[in-house]
């Protein structure tokens, strides 16, 4: 079995986990998804386990796999633990990161990643992971960044939906606060503000949460995910 093979497969499931055009708890019709890829069943249920390891789906002994339930209180809970990565990352960022480094990040953020009018929803959280993600690599850390990246495939539809429902923050003077912050080594101040920029309250949650399962169950997700920002609010 060739592994580019299982490979493909992978990234496919992932991407119909991470956007839940598989409905939350149902039960994967194996035979149907091995028609719809147009793969055997082999290589489908290597990369199916290889997701289950990364809880993107479930699988449940006698039963088979199911698409991972949406719930307020798991998202809840991967944003605190992005939380504290995110603020680790930043303290050694701070202390590791040449300044080099430290400039490239800058000029990336200046060129891309603050005014968002005019993205998509997709668009504008892949550039706001972006730059997220490149303070973890900044940390050195190799293992905090492959898990701060698997926690954002797992909450990036839930962002999705608040960027639409305009309940994120305004990040642009947050980011650059936290760009100063790195600039100056200030691992305090860099901590402290990233940490109140993730930062999420159960109640908001939950509400971005039953705002999203509407959409999978109305099958807007594609026109969700392909909405036009006008206001600078990622």
């Amino acid at each position: 079995m060739a592994e580019g093979r299982v490979e493909d497969i992978y990234d496919r499931l992932k991407q119909m986990a991470v956007t839940f055009r598989l409905r939350p708890g149902d039960r994967l019709n194996e035979v149907a998804l091995s028609r719809e890829l147009g793969v055997s069943r082999t290589p489908l249920r290597e990369a199916l386990n290889r997701l289950v390891a990364e809880k993107m789906f479930d699988f449940q002994p006698g039963a088979g796999f199911f698409c991972r339930e949406l719930d307020a209180k798991t998202v809840f809970d991967l944003y605190e633990l992005r939380e504290t990565l995110e603020c680790t990352a930043v303290r050694l960022a701070c202390e590791r990161a040449s300044d080099d480094d430290l400039k490239a990040l800058q000029d990336e953020l200046y060129s891309t990643g603050i005014d968002v009018t005019g993205l998509t929803v997709a668009e504008a959280c892949d550039r706001d992971e972006a730059f997220h993600v490149a303070i973890a690599r900044l940390s050195g850390n190799a293992v905090l960044t492959a898990q701060l990246e698997r926690i954002n495939e797992r909450i990036r539809y839930v962002r999705w939906v608040s960027m639409s429902m305009g309940k994120l923050r305004k990040s642009k003077s947050e980011h650059v606060a936290v760009m100063e912050a790195l600039l100056a080594r200030d691992a305090d101040r860099a901590s402290e503000v990233l940490g109140r920029h993730i930062a999420k309250r159960l109640d908001q949650v939950t509400e971005v949460v039953r705002q999203g399962i509407s959409n999978i169950y109305m099958n807007t997700v594609d026109e969700l995910s392909t909405q036009v920002l006008l206001e600078e609010e990622a």
